[in-house]
This record gives structure tokens, sequence and C-alpha cells, in this order.
């Protein structure tokens, strides 16, 4: 067996379609942010921000929840909880797209922009369900190389109309719209037909199961929101307070923070399987060390590219968005960012462990927290500063904040400290490092 094959398993299947979306995201991006006008690429961003909020909302309802009662399950009791997922996502999506009808027949006649974008928001997220819970029901059944199809359909998709019509034509706002909406009625056509979205088990929901998934899910819907609000909360605030493009130039910082959510996703998806079986077992010490073991790991590896990040981010900035955002305030802001990308890992694992603990209110109240230090920090900034260096300055504060409420919490229910992560996650990366020279040593010598 070559080397090639014995180090593909599901972390490093799982860690490439984490990547996908992100990484081609980026791309698709880039182009946006050299090809549209900027007013156009801020109009752009604030409708990626609203669209992403709203289907948080369907996602913090089931996601957690379908893949907590769906894992491990007998057959019949995972077609009962995949059916009852579809059944409860109906209700929400089609509810929200009414609400998105009515506001759309109230805006006509006002602004072009948000008239554009709420007459095709009900119709994306509509288009966007049977994707999304086939992304659910695979990661419950770790069928990560599944899922990473799923991401390259999905973004690849987009990334290729973006480039037809740049090709054709002047690219705009409406024209990105429409490549949204294009992009994810193919994606969701192909997880139907390939039977990923289940959506023959419908016929198999119950009353109880939809009833445990909204109990459950209330809370953890709570907590999706309230971590999308954290991430969106400073582009509705730029929006309202400075001018429209400067929401561009807040943005591509935040974006370039998804090379860091890359490997915590992957992180996230491969360890949610693992603590919600250890949950079932009511195992708390195998919980302890799942989470010590996953977000100290991640910490580590973290450290060294956030110090990269401080050197090298103008560099990026400039080969990806072009010379009308390197000498904006987008690099410094990025340097503020990499002051609490290492705390990340942890307050992720926290938060996620909470949940599997059946603590999801506590989750809940802590990204709250969060999200009102953010809200106070941000308003505050500007009052003192005047400029975006406020609002990057109030996300220290914030997740700090969630890193000790999460730290206290826990320690209420686990046996752990600060520095067990760090220690762990350390002798992870040698073992790590270790395992792959020994088979790199007997793949050549085989």
């Amino acid at each position: 067996m070559s080397f090639l094959k014995k180090i593909v398993n599901k972390h490093t299947i799982n860690l490439a379609s984490s990547a996908a979306m992100p990484l081609i995201g980026m791309l698709v991006l880039s182009l946006l942010a050299h090809k549209l006008p900027e007013v156009d690429f801020g109009n752009y961003i604030f409708f990626l921000q609203t669209f992403l909020l709203a289907d948080m909302f369907r996602t913090g309802f089931l996601q957690t929840s379908l893949v907590k009662f769906y894992s491990g399950a007998p057959q019949d009791r995972a077609r009962n909880v995949a059916g009852s997922a579809w059944s409860v996502g109906f209700i929400l999506t089609f509810g929200l797209a009414i609400v998105d009808l009515l506001l759309y027949l109230f805006f006509k006649s006002g602004n072009s922009d948000m008239e554009a974008t709420l007459k095709w928001f009900g119709i994306i997220y509509i288009c966007t369900m049977p994707s999304a819970i086939a992304g659910w029901i695979l990661q419950a059944e770790e069928r990560f190389d599944k899922m990473f199809i799923i991401q390259i359909v999905n973004q690849g998709g987009f990334l290729l109309i973006v480039l037809v019509v740049i090709y054709f034509k002047d690219i705009s706002f409406e024209h990105v719209i429409y490549a949204y909406l294009g992009t994810n009625i193919i994606t969701s056509l192909v997880c139907i037909f390939a039977g990923w979205s289940q959506v023959h088990t419908i016929k198999h929901k119950s009353v109880a199961a939809m009833k445990e998934l909204a109990h459950f899910g209330k809370f953890s819907v709570g907590t999706s929101l309230g971590s999308t609000l954290l991430r969106s909360s400073d582009t509705f605030i730029i929006k309202g307070m400075f001018p429209t493009k400067l929401v561009g130039v807040y943005y591509i910082p935040q974006r370039l923070m998804e090379i860091f959510e890359i490997p915590m996703r992957s992180f996230v998806s491969t360890a949610l399987p693992e603590l919600s079986a250890a949950a079932q077992r009511n195992d708390k010490p195998e919980i302890a060390i799942i989470m010590k073991r996953y977000g100290g790991l991640l910490t580590v590896l973290l450290l060294p590219v956030a110090v990269g990040g401080c050197i090298l981010g103008g560099l990026v900035i400039h080969l990806l968005f072009g010379d009308k955002y390197v000498n904006s305030d987008a690099f410094n802001i990025f340097r503020i960012f990499m002051c609490y990308v290492i705390i990340m890992p942890i307050d992720r694992f926290f938060g996620i462990t909470l949940d599997i603990l059946n603590k999801p209110h506590l989750n809940m109240i802590k990204v709250f927290l969060m999200l009102a230090v953010n809200v106070t920090g941000d308003f505050l900034g500007i009052a003192i500063f005047h400029n975006l260096y406020g609002v990057a300055i109030a996300s220290l504060f914030t997740y700090y904040t969630g890193v000790l409420f999460g730290y206290f919490q826990l320690k209420k229910h686990l046996d752990f400290s600060l520095n067990d992560l760090l220690t762990l996650g350390y002798s992870e990366l040698k073992s790590m490092i270790t395992n792959l020279l020994n088979k790199k040593k007997k793949a050549t010598n085989a």
C-alpha cells in the first residue's frame, strides 16, 4: 500500500472537504473584488451576510440536533430522525420564504439593490435545503468523501458561472445573485438524485422526533444565530455608520480568517460524532479527552500560521484583491485579528462540548454574551477611534470573554485545565509527526 493511501482517512478527507469551500470561495471573492465596482462589491457582501444569517437560523435549528440523534442510531431510528429533520426544515424554510416575499412586496419600489436581494432571497433559500440536509446526514455518517463532492460542486460551480459571466460581459451585483441561485439549484439536484438528501425518509417522520429535534434546536439555533450575528454585526454596523465601500475593506480581513476556519471546521466535523458517542455512554472523562485532544492540537497548529499571517497578510491582500485594497486599512485590521485567532479553537470546542453535554442553553448564553460585548465594543471603538480599527479592536474583548465564560461553565462538569489542552495538543502533534514519518518509512521500504 502506498504512502498516499495510508494517509487518506476520514480526517484528511474531511480537511479537504472543509478546505474546498473557503478556498474556492476566496478565489471567487478575489475575482469579484477586482471586477465589481466598490459599491457593488459592498452590496454583495451585505447580501451574503444577510443570506448566511438566515441560513444559519435553519442550520442552527437542525444540524447539531440531527447529528446528535442520528449518529450511531439504529437504521429505523436514523430514518425517523432524517425524515423528521426534513419536516422541520420545510416549516422553517417556507416560513422565512413567506416573510421574504412580504418584505419584497413592501420594498418593491424602493432601493434597487435591496429589491434584487429580496427578489431572489426566498427562492435561493428554498433551493439550498436539500444540499444542506444532505451535508448534515453525511456528517453524521462520517461520509466526508461525499461532503467533499458537494463542496466542489457548489463552490466550483459558482466559480465557473462567475468566470463565464466575466468573460462574456461586465459583471454586476445582479449577475452575481443569478450565479449564486444557479449554483445552489445544481448542487441540490445532485444531492437529491445521488440519494444523499434522503428525501424518501420524509414518510418515516414522527411528531415525537420533530419535537425532540425542535426542543434541542431551540437552544442551538440561538447559539448559531448569535454566532452568525457575532460575525456579521460588524458588517451591519459599518454599513450604517461608514460609506458602503468600507464594508468590503473590513470584510476582506474577515474572509481571510477562513484560512483558520478550514482546519477548525474539519476538526469540529470529525470530533462531533466522537463527542456524541461518548455523551451517549455518559463517559465524561472521554468527552474531556476528546475536547482537549482536538482543541489543543488545533491551537498548537494555528500558532505558527498566525505569526505567518502577521508577516505575509499584506502580500496576500495585494495578490488576491488588488491595489485598491492593499493601500486600505485591511492589512492592519487583519493583524489585529491575529491577536485572538489562537484562542478561537478553544472557544469553538468549549461551545460544542457544552452542546454535547446537553447544556446548549449555556452555549447560547456564551454566544449572546460575546455578541453584547462585540456590539458595545464596536460603538465604543468607533466613538474613540472614528475608523474601522475601533471595530477590529472590539473583537479582542469579544473572544476572550467567550473563552473565560466557557471555561468556568465546563469546569463545573469536566475535569480539565487550559494547560491540559496545550500539553495534550503538543503531544498529539508530536505523535502525528512520528506516525507520518513511520508510515513514509514503511512505504519507502515496501
